[in-house]
């Protein structure tokens, strides 16, 4: 559950609710907003859950016992009929939606895979996530430098400044915070696509 601007709404089947980060992006202004649960607003193509899940399987060729051996790494045991469920195509009748929590889990898993397993308790992973959040966690797995980020974006063709993207890493209570569009992040994958898959 996340408070939006006065109301609690739920984010549903790992579909991010973003009025409160909308109205950010277009300046701060006030008014009667029609609160919005489901996919995101922003400019862009929707991405869900398990549009993320599949591109990053995709992209680090991940096969099912490396996505199951992920989730044990952040503690979360998985079933090989879960993973394919989550990887279905929206249409299949065994698609499952892949939740904010399993998402956060999985990406989790990752970081350590690739950056070790840091002393005392793992994080625990969020029941709500936001696109700034999934950014920093590929940031966080990859090693990424702003200069990194850039430049991989540049590989889709998409450009923006280190201002830009500071923004975007900023907590939410700050006034330079920014929220992380579909179109960016659906760039950065394509991006690190094209770097690790050419």
């Amino acid at each position: 559950m996340r408070t939006v601007l006065g109301g609690t709404w739920p984010a549903i089947g790992g579909l991010r609710s973003t009025v409160a980060e909308e109205r950010r992006e277009v300046g701060g202004l006030t008014g009667i907003i029609v609160p919005f649960v489901g996919h995101t607003s922003h400019p862009g193509p929707d991405m869900t859950n398990n549009d993320i899940l599949r591109r990053v399987r995709y992209i680090f060729d991940l096969g099912d016992d490396a996505m199951i051996r992920l989730f044990a790494l952040a503690e979360r045991e998985v079933t090989r009929e879960e993973v394919s469920a989550w990887l279905k195509k929206d249409e299949n009748p065994d698609f499952r939606g892949c939740q904010d929590v399993d998402l956060a889990t999985f990406l989790n898993g990752l970081i350590i895979d690739r950056r070790g397993r840091r002393e005392g308790p793992l994080p625990v992973p969020e029941t709500y996530l936001t696109n700034n959040l999934i950014l920093t966690k590929l940031k966080i797995a990859l090693s990424l430098s702003s200069d990194d980020i850039i430049a991989t974006l540049a590989l889709a063709d998409y450009r923006m400044s280190k201002h830009e993207l500071s923004a975007l890493f900023r907590k939410e209570t700050h006034r330079s915070y920014r929220p992380c569009l579909n179109q960016m992040l659906r760039n950065f994958l394509a991006g690190l696509q094209r770097k690790h898959r050419p």
